[in-house]
């Protein structure tokens, strides 16, 4: 396991708008072994405070091989041999997006992560006693 617990990164990537044509925007990826399943993207949309989505770090794993997901949040590879991307559809109350997102600095960034935790030892960093005392708590 490496020693450290948490990491980031910026990632440029495109919104796609409806006449197919993109704006560059940026994202923050942020994963942390206390939340071993979770990636968080905070979208940079201007002045105002960032949007932030959390995501299955599986999914996206599996989303740069092939489709993955359904309902708020699919992912899919694309593009050329030589420009890959990810394709990331959301969907909320509050409209749809589709993101281009590189496909070579997420997969770098999701390497890290499984340096950080390894697939299926997960649970391994998760504090059951806490997180039923937050259930429990919280209703």
């Amino acid at each position: 396991m490496n020693s450290s617990t948490t990491i980031s990164a910026e990632l440029g990537l495109r919104l796609v708008v409806p006449d197919r044509s993109t704006v560059p925007l940026m994202a923050t990826l942020e994963y942390a072994a206390d939340d071993p399943y979770a990636i968080r993207m905070a979208f940079h949309v201007g002045n105002e405070d960032p949007v932030e989505w959390i995501f299955a770090r599986e999914l996206l794993t599996v989303g740069i091989e092939r489709r993955a997901g359904f309902g708020d949040v699919r992912v899919w590879p694309s593009g050329r041999e030589d420009d890959r991307t990810l394709q990331l559809a959301l969907s909320s109350p509050f409209g749809d997006a589709l993101f281009d997102v590189p496909l070579i600095p997420m997969a770098d960034f999701l390497h890290k992560t499984y340096d950080i935790v390894a697939a299926g030892r997960e649970s391994e960093f998760v504090d059951m006693d806490t997180e039923l005392e937050h259930l429990l708590w919280s209703s």
